[in-house]
């Protein structure tokens, strides 16, 4: 029991660290480390580190993809996808507040980084809404909103972790959450568009009206597209097009695809499929292909790893069993816990990875014992902390989105407070 209490204080010290901004693989690793120290078990620190290393259903899902991103951005396409969805939403002030939350949502599944997202989207987008009247930080709150259309993404690390924990592919733990995540989405955006009639911030507003600081507004620089390349804009959609052809439930392609393609065949056709519309020599893709791919390795397989070590830390001080016994006493608070621990300590991290990685390794596995289904818990977790972190002041998205607008980071996770809010709440009823 003392040890129990001695690794409660250590997770709250380590999610503590990762709120003010520590390294979160750093913090992570600490926090296992210190447990496995005070159980008597550094071997604890070293299986979990070798285990998730080595985790080939994550490893072979999660690089090919960021692998594919990079070459995106390297040929250009994301450019243009970007600017042929958000170029006719331009034309219609009335539906821009809800049209840029889900324009932003529908290119963060090709783009899957909330910041990179932000930054391909905003820089178009904010400055035309406030161009057209919308209040700054309104206009920089309905980007920031549509930044968790990432959990339609199969690079994400998360429906790889669910499936191969519930023994099923990547696009079945998608397909499970499509219905909620869809309804959730317009919810969001139907929010923002009440708050933005409510309080008269969707039209005759300028940047000095709303205290905006021009002097940021006019360091953000506007990409160079000119025209659209339908083709180039296509491009980075392809690879989540076949994925969802293919899959085997849906019968279209099993005949010549019995198992339908696999997320490293549709990247890998994604990216030959760009090389060839945009003429980029091969030593090139295939150079930003591994180089991608070794940055996902160190950035999202290296939080994967680092929270298998604290997970490791507290299986060997025995928390997770204590935990595992108190959720069978409340089963009725499971599908709670499971949305809402990721999504608060999303919003005050601004990260919704780590607290939804950790409950995945933790407590996902024995979701049958809780009387649910684990793809349902681990999309809850999923989904939860990408809603959590989508109003945070502090996520690296919502600081770039307020430096488009030129305010600051808490006006826009003010306003999506409420959307997200809601928008879980619904998501935990609907998949729970």
């Amino acid at each position: 029991m003392f040890l129990n209490i001695i690794a409660l204080v250590v997770t709250v010290v380590t999610f503590a660290a990762i709120i003010r901004k520590a390294e979160v693989r750093l913090a992570l690793l600490a926090g296992g480390l210190v447990m496995a120290l005070l159980s008597w078990n550094l071997q604890a620190f070293s299986e979990a580190f070798t285990k998730s290393m080595t985790t080939a259903g994550l490893i072979s899902v999660i690089l090919p993809v960021m692998g594919f991103a990079a070459v995106m951005e390297l040929t250009g396409c994301n450019g243009h996808l970007v600017k042929m969805l958000t170029d006719p939403l331009l034309k219609v002030r009335m539906v821009l507040v809800p049209g840029a939350m889900l324009v932003t949502y529908l290119i963060n599944t090709a783009i899957s980084s909330a910041a990179g997202c932000t930054a391909a989207v905003g820089v178009i987008l904010i400055p035309a809404m406030m161009a057209a009247g919308i209040h700054p930080a309104m206009a920089g709150a309905a980007v920031f909103a549509g930044t968790w259309g990432s959990v339609f993404s199969p690079g994400s690390p998360h429906p790889a972790m669910i499936a191969k924990i519930a023994n099923v592919s990547v696009i079945d733990v998608i397909l499970a959450h499509k219905t909620a995540s869809i309804v959730a989405a317009f919810i969001v955006a139907a929010v923002l568009f009440a708050e933005a009639k409510l309080f008269k911030q969707d039209k005759d507003w300028t940047p000095e009206k709303a205290g905006a600081d021009l002097g940021k507004l006019a360091a953000a620089k506007r990409p160079a597209i000119e025209k659209v390349n339908v083709l180039m804009a296509l491009i980075p959609m392809v690879p989540l097009a076949l994925l969802l052809l293919t899959v085997p439930q849906f019968g279209i392609t099993t005949k010549i695809l019995p198992k339908g393609l696999t997320v490293l065949e549709s990247m890998l056709i994604g990216s030959v499929l760009g090389m060839l519309v945009t003429w980029t020599g091969p030593t090139r893709v295939v150079t930003e292909f591994f180089d991608g791919m070794g940055r996902a390795y160190s950035l999202v397989i290296g939080i994967i790893i680092a929270a298998g070590v604290f997970i490791g830390g507290l299986e060997a001080a025995g928390v997770i069993k204590s935990f595992l016994d108190l959720l069978k006493d409340a089963k009725s608070a499971v599908p709670f816990l499971g949305t809402f621990g990721p999504f608060v300590v999303a919003v005050l991290s601004g990260s919704g990875d780590a607290a939804a990685i950790a409950f995945n390794t933790a407590v996902t596995p024995h979701a049958a014992q809780f009387g649910i289904t684990s793809v349902s818990l681990g999309n809850m977790a999923w989904v939860g902390g990408s809603l959590g972190r989508s109003m945070s002041p502090v996520a690296a998205a919502c600081i770039i989105g307020a430096g488009f607008a030129g305010v600051s980071p808490f006006e826009l996770a003010k306003r999506n407070a409420v959307p997200m809010l809601v928008a879980a709440v619904v998501f935990m009823l609907m998949q729970g």
